[in-house]
């Protein structure tokens, strides 16, 4: 009889053996598969155009406000490769027009398209209907970029520089006049088209009052100054993705 009890609980402790490596195995295929969806994620992508205020002039790479944007987006955890920028000192909308001509975005549909040009248009003195039209256009372009998904595509306001050293000497109150109807002209198209728009002039013109948020070329904001356009990004991006 000692035997028999012997025998039959020498098989429940093998059974349970057995059943405790099962459960084990288990539990390592899932973490392995856990990891597998974490480390596969695609990451979102993000086309920057524009001129001088989108490649960042006078900052470094890293303080440019596209690449402070993903920073920010990857620490609350969506992730996002690095920004694709097509910009260039100096463009007005019609040079914008013809590098994307020239050369298209190549990774199609992006997740996010931002755009913000014009101020080299007023600064040249081009017409305001020249640049209602070529804004349009390239707005259309944006949208396209962005899979016709109208909420992914945000448009940022032109600048003011006309707080800045660089304007020392010229008359300032103009300047502001008419970088403020290009903005209105860049905003409605924007409205209209029902796509996103960030009103970032405002923080561009506390520099009257605070040098630090210019650069050291006397005109293009500074890192800091971009660190406010991406932090007001951030919102308007995150409910863009939802």
């Amino acid at each position: 009889m000692s035997k028999l009890i012997v025998l039959i609980v020498s098989i429940f402790y093998i059974q349970l053996s057995f059943l405790k490596d099962d459960i084990m195995v288990n539990m390592h295929a899932n973490i392995s598969s856990e990891s597998c969806i974490t480390d596969t994620t695609i990451p979102k992508s993000f086309l920057a155009l524009g001129d001088s205020y989108t490649i960042g002039e006078a900052v470094s790479v890293s303080e440019r406000f596209p690449m402070q944007t993903v920073k920010y987006l990857q620490e609350q955890g969506i992730n996002f490769s690095e920004p694709e920028i097509i910009a260039k000192t100096g463009w007005t909308t019609g040079n914008l027009l013809n590098a994307i001509a020239t050369q298209a975005p190549s990774k199609q549909p992006y997740d996010i398209v931002t755009l913000l040009i014009g101020v080299n248009n007023q600064y040249k003195h081009q017409s305001q209907q020249q640049y209602a039209d070529e804004f349009l256009t390239l707005l259309n372009k944006a949208i396209q970029y962005a899979g016709n998904n109208k909420k992914r595509v945000i448009v940022l306001s032109i600048p003011d520089y006309s707080v800045t050293p660089f304007a020392s000497g010229s008359d300032k109150a103009l300047i502001a006049k008419e970088i403020d109807a290009f903005n209105a002209i860049n905003k409605t198209i924007a409205q209209q088209a029902g796509v996103n728009y960030l009103d970032i002039t405002a923080y561009t013109r506390m520099a009257a009052t605070d040098a630090g948020l210019v650069a050291t070329d006397g005109l293009h904001p500074s890192g800091r100054e971009y660190k406010a356009w991406a932090e007001a990004l951030l919102p308007v991006i995150k409910v863009a993705l939802q």
